[in-house]
């Protein structure tokens, strides 16, 4: 699937950071005006207004002004060390706290899907705290003929985070079809997961995934701050065999390794969720997630599905170039 291409842009925040950063990419990174509108997924006469508007507001000198320098300068590391079409990097929250962070986050990500989302896409969504955060952000045009799919299940006691209420409300906004995974997140055995799936209506949600336009994710670490184990989701004992057994990453409750491989754990076969390997065939993956924390997390993630999009906070910005330089 080619780039996602952005057009109108809705806020003037957004505006200036795409601006200033076509003006990084020409001026600094020395890219020709077409190399940085495919580098965009913008018009070639989009990236010449915003060059001549970055000069008549004096953000082009010498240098690029308005403090978003680290920023851009993070994104662009982080697409050429981890292959990515594009990272976003948001400012760090104030407050190294789950949900800071997951604001942070989630507002750029509703930003990008209010942005990127067009006709006849197939939506597949998780769920989480960014995802949730992302929601006063999406903002986007009605679109035509869109699924959402949610990729995995529910739980019974509500706290925060409500997986089937951000599934309807995402797709209620842009007047999509809604497919909800209708069931637990986790089941007793093999055998329950499998009547769920096959005689209880759940196959056509597997049957989606498999063709998905877009797929939309996060990810969470597995150690003292998970917020799966904060959840209630799994218990301690289950934590310490997870991390017995060399998991670093929960991607939509499938539990990775520090190299994306699935650990050898029993709670892997027992998750209603959609498999990852059917997941990294969406013709574009994004990634949300933030936090110097989950750094190890997101590298599993992008290991293990790919990733096109990665939208993510300077911490963990920082924090994956210094794994990768390790």
């Amino acid at each position: 699937m080619a780039k996602l291409r952005r057009e109108n842009h809705t806020s003037l925040s957004d505006a200036s950071a795409l601006r200033i950063r076509a003006a990084w990419l020409y001026y600094n990174e020395g890219l020709t005006q077409k190399d940085v509108a495919d580098r965009l997924g913008i018009s070639r006469q989009t990236v010449i207004r915003m060059l001549d508007e970055a000069r008549k507001r004096a953000e082009v000198q010498i240098w690029i002004s308005d403090g978003m320098a680290d920023s851009i300068d993070l994104a662009l590391r982080l697409e050429k060390t981890y292959g990515l079409d594009e990272a976003i990097v948001v400012p760090s929250a104030d407050k190294a706290e789950a949900a800071a962070i997951a604001k942070a986050v989630g507002l750029a990500l509703g930003q990008f899907l209010s942005e990127t989302i067009s006709d006849d896409m197939t939506i597949g969504v998780g769920w989480g705290r960014t995802m949730t955060a992302s929601l006063s952000s999406f903002r986007p045009p009605r679109r035509e003929n869109c699924k959402v799919v949610s990729l995995l299940g529910g739980i019974v006691a509500v706290h925060q985070t409500n997986p089937i209420d951000y599934t309807w409300r995402l797709a209620s906004q842009l007047g999509a079809e809604c497919y909800m995974f209708l069931a637990p997140l986790m089941v007793d055995s093999i055998a329950t997961k499998r009547a769920l799936i096959e005689d209880c209506g759940l196959k056509t949600l597997y049957d989606l995934a498999e063709n998905l336009d877009l797929a939309v994710v996060s990810c969470g670490d597995i150690g003292p701050h998970s917020t799966s184990l904060s959840e209630g989701f799994i218990s301690h004992e289950t934590l310490e065999e997870l991390v017995e057994a060399g998991c670093v990453c929960d991607t939509m409750f499938n539990f990775l390794d520090e190299n994306g491989r699935s650990v050898d754990h029993p709670i892997n076969e027992r998750a209603m969720a959609i498999d990852l390997d059917t997941l990294k065939k969406a013709g574009h993956i994004i990634i949300a997630s933030g936090g110097a924390h989950r750094a190890k997390a997101i590298r599993a993630t992008i290991r293990r599905i790919g990733g096109n999009t990665l939208i993510t906070d300077e911490a963990a910005a920082r924090e994956l170039l210094r794994l990768a330089a390790q």
